[in-house]
């Protein structure tokens, strides 16, 4: 699971600051035709999708030289108006590496702050207890098969 928020005026200052460059570095195509689109106001929009994005890589938990670009992770908006992920790249390579299947997402902003939750959905696995959690149940009396 992995949870961000983004502080609004720190990406509207951003579009103002690197205007194109940071909108294209950031965020894909698809993003930016949804969040620039007259009679919107776009910094809440791409606050939220930019929040999306870091939760997304903490449930990703890349290494330290496992570079993932941000347009990897993108929000998608469905028929219904919900917004979905999708992962490109070495984004995608990591999370089949991981073993998840799917993510699920909820984002949300307002005036000043956007935030996102990202729930990573894995294969089943067989549970393991580890030497110390074993160790305690045989203590208290719970005996290995």
């Amino acid at each position: 699971m992995g949870t961000d928020i983004v502080d609004v005026g720190a990406v509207r200052e951003s579009m103002q600051a690197f205007g194109d460059r940071y909108l294209n570095f950031a965020f894909t195509r698809d993003e930016l035709r949804y969040c620039l689109a007259p009679g919107r106001a776009p910094a809440p929009h791409l606050a939220a999708r930019f929040a999306a994005k870091e939760a997304t890589m903490k449930v990703l938990r890349p290494a330290k030289d496992q570079v993932i670009g941000w347009r990897q992770i993108e929000t998608v908006r469905t028929a219904d108006g919900w917004c979905e992920l999708a992962l490109s790249g070495w984004a995608r390579a990591l999370a089949k590496d991981r073993g998840i299947e799917g993510l699920s997402l909820s984002m949300s902003h307002e005036e000043h702050y956007a935030t996102a939750v990202v729930i990573g959905e894995r294969k089943s696995r067989p549970v393991r207890l580890s030497r110390r959690i074993a160790k305690a149940k045989i203590s208290r009396g719970v005996k290995r098969k």
